[in-house]
């Protein structure tokens, strides 16, 4: 969608997606862009997936940058906040979207395996929190800007929720995403900044190709989701604009799924 031919937020706003360069992270920042939102798009392995996401904006009509950053890394996230605020002055959205899988069997699982999707899916989500909040609150509210000082979106998952048998890090890093985005929510609402998340079921990025890439997978998969399709980073994206925008500024504190129906429990659905 050019920026042209849509409604316009999100204009003047600045945001930053994290793990924007693929999957959801490149579907949010398109759908930010194309609400008149300067995206910076981070990345830490893939500058070419960073280049096309910022190419694809650019030539629909909008604003984007590319940067690397390691969300894990605390020096990291304070240089990529360091150079937002050199180039643009100041962020109005931070889409907490850094995300990683190191899947094995709970008893064959790693150290290694725990701690590096801990290291990117929650501390990341903290570091980068805490780092655009000082920001918001930095730069004092904007009302002729956005109703809402600034707005942080934590990208979780239906498994904040819903257990996962061989993915115990990853559940656990959502679970924690989940009370990370309350606590923080409840902390920073004073100062009217909103703080929710988006649970994605399951969505056709790369992360997850094997469960859906094939006429056979995709049947299996279509069992878990009552409403009867596999969703799109699109479908994210849309849910990212709401969130971001004033529509929602009653909103925080809360974690809107997009999900098909997943969380609805599709098993008892035949009474159990």
């Amino acid at each position: 969608m050019s920026t042209s031919a849509s409604t316009q937020r999100l204009r003047n706003q600045i945001a930053l997606v994290t793990g924007g360069s693929s999957g959801i992270g490149a579907g949010v920042s398109l759908a930010l862009a194309a609400e008149g939102a300067t995206v910076v798009v981070n990345y830490s392995h893939s500058p070419e997936g960073a280049e096309e996401v910022v190419t694809s904006i650019e030539k629909a009509g909008g604003k984007a940058v590319a940067i690397k950053c390691d969300v894990s890394q605390e020096a990291d996230v304070q240089s990529m906040f360091a150079q937002i605020r050199e180039e643009f002055g100041t962020l109005h959205i931070l889409v907490n979207n850094s995300g990683i899988q190191e899947d094995a069997p709970f008893l064959d699982m790693t150290l290694e395996q725990w701690e590096k999707v801990i290291a990117v899916n929650l501390t990341g989500q903290f570091l980068c929190a805490r780092e655009a909040a000082r920001e918001f609150i930095r730069r004092g509210p904007q009302p002729e800007v956005s109703a809402a000082t600034g707005k942080i979106i934590c990208m979780s998952s239906v498994h904040e929720v819903i257990p996962w048998a061989g993915h115990v890090n990853y559940a656990t890093s959502k679970g924690g995403i989940m009370l990370l985005m309350k606590s923080v929510a409840q902390e920073l609402a004073p100062h009217k900044i909103r703080v929710n998340s988006i649970g994605p079921g399951a969505i056709k990025t790369p992360i997850n190709k094997e469960a859906w890439d094939t006429p056979e997978a995709a049947e299996k998969l279509l069992t878990l989701i009552p409403y009867g399709r596999i969703g799109e980073p699109s479908d994210i994206g849309k849910a990212a604009v709401w969130l971001a925008s004033d529509e929602s500024d009653y909103v925080t504190g809360v974690t809107l799924f997009a999900d098909g129906g997943m969380t609805l429990y599709p098993g008892f659905a035949s009474n159990g």
